[in-house]
């Protein structure tokens, strides 16, 4: 559940999309166009800057930048998605590790999939609640926040996010509710209409548009 009670309209920093190659492309967009729609700049970020990485669907990306010049100062907040390389050596670990550098600056990590995988082998799930696509999956990591695994669609725990592969809509929706996008009414009525096709959501997203607040 979200506890934000007010929309966020302090000066935006960048958020900080991570990209590499068979990022699995349906997991953040729901996340991205929104935020770009709020306006907050979207950045990609890869291991290198010099060349594009290809997705699951076989979309070429070209990154705006390279991870080891990202200062979570810059960043309002860093989105790890899921992709098969996380299961298949330590090629993303510098991303891991990365998201270490920004809970311990205070700012927001976001991770979907196998990120929580990549996470989970950093030791960041150790003391916090979180969730993912299945506990065993988490646990086949070895790590040892087994404990603090929630079976939920979506999880926050102060400055990190976390959701499993199909549950995109309510991983957005930890999203604007952590960066206080929209306010709480707005943010329900989001939710009801992406996840739940709910139509009486319609008219309370029109009306928040109209007055400035989605």
């Amino acid at each position: 559940m979200t506890t934000t009670s007010h929309v966020n309209t302090a000066p935006r920093k960048p958020v900080h999309l991570a990209v590499y190659d068979t990022y699995a492309d349906w997991e953040t967009g729901h996340t991205t166009a929104h935020l770009a729609q709020r306006g907050y700049e979207i950045r990609t970020v890869a291991l290198a800057d010099d060349k594009p990485v290809t997705t699951m669907a076989g979309v070429r990306i070209q990154p705006d930048s390279a991870l080891a010049d990202l200062d979570p100062a810059e960043s309002s907040l860093l989105i790890l998605t899921g992709a098969s390389l996380w299961d298949t050596g330590d090629s993303l670990a510098p991303f891991a590790a990365k998201a270490r550098e920004f809970l311990a600056a205070g700012v927001p990590v976001a991770a979907i999939c196998g990120a929580t995988a990549g996470l989970a082998r950093e030791g960041l799930l150790d003391t916090r609640a979180h969730t993912g696509a299945v506990s065993f999956y988490l646990a086949a990591t070895g790590y040892a926040g087994g404990d603090r695994y929630v079976e939920a669609d979506a999880v926050t725990d102060g400055d990190l996010i976390t959701a499993g592969p199909t549950e995109p809509v309510a991983f957005a929706r930890e999203v604007f509710a952590r960066l206080g996008v929209y306010g709480p009414e707005v943010l329900d009525a989001w939710y009801r209409l992406f996840h739940d096709s709910d139509p009486s959501a319609y008219p309370v997203l029109m009306a928040a548009e109209e007055a400035g607040d989605a």
